[in-house]
């Protein structure tokens, strides 16, 4: 029988054996739910997408069939971009690690689910400019579902933390939008930090916006000096690598924090 606090290897292969099979359902998620027009995930079976050839399925088993066809088609023999295997192979680590981490536990579950949610958001992102309201209010829900492990204040937490995420972002962008005379901030990343509030309360919001937007300043303004023009800041990725870092360090950056203010 696996111990479900630590599980071993055999938990933690079955960790990731599961994610790269949520990997592989998260791709086409970031495909349709980002294209335009958006796409049914369901309807039509999975294809590709250059000559529309449905896949079988043993052209459909993740990682394995990239590397078995050569990464192409065997319709239209276009390549078949690495994003597919990487989102696969991220995503099993992700679901490994939350085993390592937390075990086959509710917590691990949570992480896991979390951190499948901002990749999703930070890929759909970086590739359209687009957070799909299916991965932010989705999230929020299942933030909000998994909350009640802890009872009324466990969803009372949650539920204040994503008024919080909610609400700064809304501000955010209001005031941003009346200083510069054009949208300061996209409706995605609002919904996002209702997501991330629901799965982190209110402190975990102003770590994840803080860590943020640090990383967009040091990591995109320099890219965006170099090339010498403007272009839109998907700054979904940011906040979604700013709650990943709230996620697994976010207490201890906070109890540094408060060490360092009250001189302790």
């Amino acid at each position: 029988m696996i111990d479900l606090v630590h599980p071993g290897p055999l938990g933690i292969t079955l960790g990731a054996i599961l994610g790269v099979m949520i990997g592989s359902f998260l791709n086409v998620c970031i495909l349709r739910w980002g294209a335009e027009p958006r796409e049914s995930i369901v309807i039509p079976r999975s294809h590709c997408p250059r000559c529309g050839k449905g896949l079988a399925w043993y052209e459909n088993v993740p990682v394995l069939s990239w590397v078995l066809l050569r990464a192409r088609c065997r319709g239209c023999g276009e390549p078949i971009s690495i994003m597919y295997p990487l989102i696969e192979l991220v995503t099993a680590g992700l679901w490994a690690y939350m085993v390592w981490r937390h075990g086959l536990t509710l917590e691990g579950l949570r992480g896991a689910v979390f951190g499948t949610i901002l990749l999703g958001i930070a890929m759909t992102d970086a590739r359209r400019y687009i957070i799909p309201d299916e991965f932010t209010w989705g999230g929020l829900i299942i933030g909000l579902l998994l909350s009640l492990a802890g009872g009324l204040p466990g969803l009372g937490t949650a539920l204040f933390g994503a008024a919080v995420g909610f609400g700064l972002l809304w501000l955010v962008g209001t005031v941003g939008t009346w200083v510069f005379k054009e949208d300061a901030m996209g409706g995605g990343d609002i919904k996002m930090m209702a997501m991330v509030g629901a799965f982190l309360g209110w402190q975990g919001v102003l770590l994840t916006i803080f860590l943020g937007a640090l990383a967009g300043s040091l990591i995109f303004v320099p890219l965006l000096l170099l090339a010498g023009q403007k272009k839109l800041v998907p700054f979904g990725i940011f906040l979604a690598l700013g709650a990943a870092i709230a996620y697994e360090a976010g207490p201890a950056i906070i109890g540094w924090y408060s060490q360092y203010l009250t001189g302790a």
